[in-house]
């Protein structure tokens, strides 16, 4: 009886980890973080690798992934010029944009006509 009860918790666990929660939520068409705030692709960035560091990334925070973190599905994970992890759409890395002030605003959306509001 012990056993079978020994069991069922690693199949559970194990379930668990491979349901992760995504780094990102769908609203309204879009993608939001957990804050619900809007996120952006970049179109300077290519093969996996963001071009957007030192004062880019101060405007445009990336959506940092932990250590801990696995990456899943369409999601993965990249490792920015400064060593951190981001999270990453189907290759593309995913960023917020200093300027939203609340969830739903999309004041980044076309900006310099290379930034866009990331789409599932």
């Amino acid at each position: 009886m012990k056993m079978h009860k020994l069991v069922f918790a690693l199949l559970a666990s194990a379930s668990l980890a491979a349901f992760a929660a995504a780094p990102a939520m769908v609203s309204k068409g879009m993608l939001t973080g957990s804050n619900g705030m809007t996120l952006y692709t970049f179109d300077k960035d290519a093969g996996g690798k963001s071009a957007c560091n030192g004062p880019c990334a101060a405007n445009w925070p990336p959506l940092m992934a932990m250590d801990s973190d696995t990456a899943s599905g369409d999601y993965s994970i990249i490792t920015r010029d400064d060593g951190k992890k981001q999270w990453a759409l189907k290759g593309k890395p995913l960023y917020y944009w200093v300027k939203d002030q609340k969830p739903g605003d999309t004041t980044g959306d076309g900006f310099n006509s290379v930034w866009h509001v990331a789409k599932p």
